[in-house]
């Protein structure tokens, strides 16, 4: 309002300047003054841009959350917000979940996942505040404090069931028939607590183990471990699991299933005389990025071994024919064990020897030209962990990595290969292990290093397929994530998804661009799905949506942002009236000087 007192103060200083010394009658010149004061203090308005009003606080938006997570258990939550509706008003209201729309709350929520990121741009970029109305179950919660100021959430909580759900099945993607698995399984709870649960594995649809799980707290998280055996049968299996308990209210978190890939032999053999967390991390790559699969044998003492999964005592002599004729041989520790390694083995060979390390820490800094420079493009070497080098450098034909110390000086390979009759790749290197367990882009370097190497060696051998399903525990809502396959399979691959019991296909075109080694497609609906591409055939498993498992709130009700500023107002020169009034007022005072005999 600064602009309007100078306006005034000023127009008024002026009208007074001009009429000081006329003579005429006080009466008749009051009138004169404050025409003159009225126009000049409008152009002066004007010219200083004063507002034309007010400045007013814009109405909220109102997000509502569309996810199926509201239904969970109980319809509570949904009539809730139904209610809140019903007291709340906003010029603009969206939906948000799986993405953000205008519309109005469906009355069966079927959002796969609650992302609340698209609402908060939105705010943002208009300015206004919003109201956020949901169970407080959100996936990006962290982005709800860069709300504008004045929004606020409305959190519509749960009431408290008895419910258990499987979170998550883990299990190796691939194994020998007959062989001795590992299925590790994550139970969790709501808010009442449970006497008993009882947890059943079945594979290929036969219970294979049962197990009770007792005294569940609140928000309890449980892991269960089986050992079982491997189906007889080659092929894709379903390994399902499956909890029960009296009162649970959600039966849709019960089951959760995985895809085992059964083969009548060994694709690769590895073998350890120290079993450490190299070797421990090396074998989901095997199982799970490149679906070979393998069997391992540890050795606990001298003389003394035992098969891997099962921990089984085996005679050593089956330890060296094992090895002997495998397609691919990965000898850790002691890679004389058995005499000179090329002579024990008669496929592929990958050596990771223990030995005395050089001092200081040694970081990765390149991947130089060489068969699997591909995939490890893009790699951010500065955020990789240190390694452990040993003291005499491997030596091949071409460098899969190089390290150096302190990232500065003593550049040296740490992973080399060669192919003279056949492929050989030896590792200088220890402690990869801390890029896997740091996770993020670390444990993609990871995968891409070793998933590599073991695809260079395994050549042939390799899955023939094009493009393969992740091993992981798929879920309704999240990306599909795919992983190249097959030998000099092009950049784009061409998927035929059938979902069992569904009369027609769709077809899916998945891009492995600069030498990627996975891709991604859009999420699926729950049910199993075949998968038919070049070289083969996939069965994949969609599991219902992370939706109706039961999590805590992410989200606290209350107001966000502060209080919310007011919008300046729009300038007065923006008015024509302002224009047409100041106009008035010159014409009206011209024509009473007129009439008071003034020119």
């Amino acid at each position: 309002m600064t602009a309007w007192l100078a306006a005034a103060l000023l127009g008024i200083a002026l009208a007074l300047v001009t009429y000081r010394g006329r003579e005429v009658p006080a009466r008749r010149a009051a009138p004169l003054v404050a025409l003159r004061a009225l126009a000049f203090t409008l152009l002066l308005a004007l010219l200083f841009g004063a507002p034309a009003g007010r400045g007013v606080v814009p109405a909220p938006m109102m997000a509502l959350d569309a996810s199926q997570s509201l239904l969970r258990g109980d319809s509570a939550a949904a009539r809730k917000l139904r209610e809140s509706m019903a007291r709340m008003t906003a010029d603009t209201v969206w939906l948000f979940g799986d993405s953000l729309r205008p519309g109005t709350w469906p009355a069966v929520p079927a959002d796969a996942s609650t992302h609340a990121a698209p609402a908060v741009a939105r705010a943002r970029a208009t300015g206004r505040a919003i109201i956020i109305v949901s169970d407080g179950e959100i996936d990006d919660a962290a982005e709800i404090g860069t709300l504008p100021p004045g929004s606020m959430v409305v959190r519509l909580a749960h009431e408290a069931t008895v419910d258990v759900g499987v979170t998550s099945v883990e299990s190796p993607r691939s194994a020998v028939a007959g062989d001795t698995i590992m299925v590790r399984v994550t139970l969790r709870t709501g808010d009442v607590p449970l006497p008993r649960a009882e947890l059943t594995l079945l594979a290929g649809g036969h219970p294979i183990a049962t197990r009770s799980v007792d005294s569940l707290q609140p928000r309890d998280e449980r892991v269960v471990e089986f050992r079982a055996v491997a189906p007889p049968v080659a092929g894709a299996t379903e390994i399902a699991a499956i909890v029960r308990a009296a009162g649970d209210r959600e039966p849709r978190n019960d089951t959760a299933v995985v895809v085992l890939e059964v083969a009548r032999a060994a694709g690769a053999v590895f073998v350890s005389s120290a079993p450490d967390e190299d070797m421990r991390y090396l074998v989901p790559v095997l199982r799970g990025a490149l679906s070979l699969p393998a069997r391992g044998y540890y050795r606990v003492a001298a003389g003394a071994w035992r098969r891997e999964g099962s921990l089984e005592p085996v005679a050593e002599s089956e330890v060296r024919a094992a090895l002997r004729s495998a397609p691919l041989a990965i000898v850790h520790g002691d890679t004389a064990i058995f005499g000179p390694p090329r002579s024990a083995t008669t496929g592929s060979l990958l050596l990771l020897p223990t030995g005395a390390p050089t001092e200081g820490e040694w970081f990765a800094t390149a991947a130089p030209a060489s068969p699997v420079a591909g995939a490890l493009a893009g790699t951010r070497w500065d955020s990789l962990p240190p390694l452990t080098v040993a003291a005499r450098a491997p030596a091949g034909d071409w460098s899969a990595l190089s390290v150096a110390r302190s990232r500065r000086y003593d550049a040296r390979a740490a992973i080399v290969g060669s192919d003279r009759g056949r492929r050989v790749a030896v590792a200088g290197a220890s402690g990869f292990w801390r890029w896997r367990f740091r996770g993020g882009a670390s444990a993609s370097a990871y995968d891409a290093l070793w998933g590599g190497v073991v695809d260079w060696l395994a050549a042939e051998r390799r899955d023939p397929r094009a493009a393969i399903p992740d091993g992981a525990l798929l879920r309704a809502g999240v990306p599909l994530r795919w992983r190249r396959g097959g030998v000099g399979v092009d950049s784009l691959v061409t998927v035929i998804l059938q979902r069992r019991g569904a009369p027609h296909s769709d077809t899916l075109h998945l891009r492995f661009t600069g030498g990627a080694a996975t891709s991604e497609s859009a999420p699926l609906a729950p049910g199993t799905y075949d998968a038919r591409t070049t070289g083969g055939a996939s069965m994949l498993v969609v599991n219902e949506s992370r939706e109706w498992l039961p999590r805590a709130a992410t989200l606290a009700a209350g107001a966000v942002g502060g209080t919310p500023a007011a919008l300046a107002a729009p300038p007065l020169r923006d008015r024509g009236g302002a224009y047409l009034l100041a106009i008035a007022a010159l014409c009206a005072e011209w024509l009473l000087r007129r009439r008071a005999g003034l020119r």
